[in-house]
């Protein structure tokens, strides 16, 4: 299938801003990169890189009224760790606004942020395009970058624990769906 998302770029980067757009558009470099590498549906991994933040609302009121208007169950992770709403806004608004609907492409959607057991190659790669596109930058963002493009496994786990450590040393609510998607890595990576 084809998608025109170029009729959706003003829009999205309204509702997200110019910085945050800028990332969407490494995101989506990134992840077709990376999509070529790892034998994977290079337009797929285009729209879910370029679509990943397209919920992602600065403002918490704007985000909750979004959230709102479209009827949006919040679940007591997203409650407690509210910077992972807009994953789940975003695969609703990629259905319902942009006319996704390729599962696969609103999994990648949806679990950019926590990750999950048992992704798929593309739900990996815009895990990871999100993680280490070029603007990133902090301690062992060049080895996930290394790993990213020789084991998708791998570099998932590295990616999740490091997440993970990142979160316990800024006190932040862990969703337990980050702690199953590393260990389910872990056990693939002994």
């Amino acid at each position: 299938m084809t998608y025109n998302l170029k009729k959706y770029e003003k829009e999205i980067r309204d509702r997200i801003g110019e910085k945050r757009f800028l990332h969407t558009l490494r995101v989506r470099d990134t992840a077709i990169e990376l999509a070529k590498i790892h034998n994977v549906d290079l337009e797929s991994a285009e729209v879910a890189g370029f679509l990943h933040d397209c919920a992602k609302i600065r403002d918490h009121e704007k985000l909750m009224k979004a959230v709102k208007e479209n009827k949006l169950l919040l679940t007591k992770e997203m409650i407690k760790a509210p910077q992972i709403i807009h994953s789940y806004l975003g695969a609703l608004y990629a259905r319902e606004l942009y006319g996704i609907e390729d599962e696969d492409i609103l999994n990648a959607i949806t679990y950019h942020t926590t990750g999950r057991a048992n992704m798929s190659d593309l739900e990996k790669i815009i895990f990871l395009a999100d993680y280490i596109e070029p603007m990133r930058n902090f301690d062992g963002v060049e080895k996930a970058r290394e790993l990213a493009k020789k084991d998708l496994d791998a570099a998932m786990y590295f990616a999740l624990n490091n997440t993970l450590k990142f979160l316990v040393e800024h006190d932040t609510y862990i969703v337990p769906t980050t702690v199953t998607a590393r260990n389910y890595y872990k056990e693939l990576n002994p």
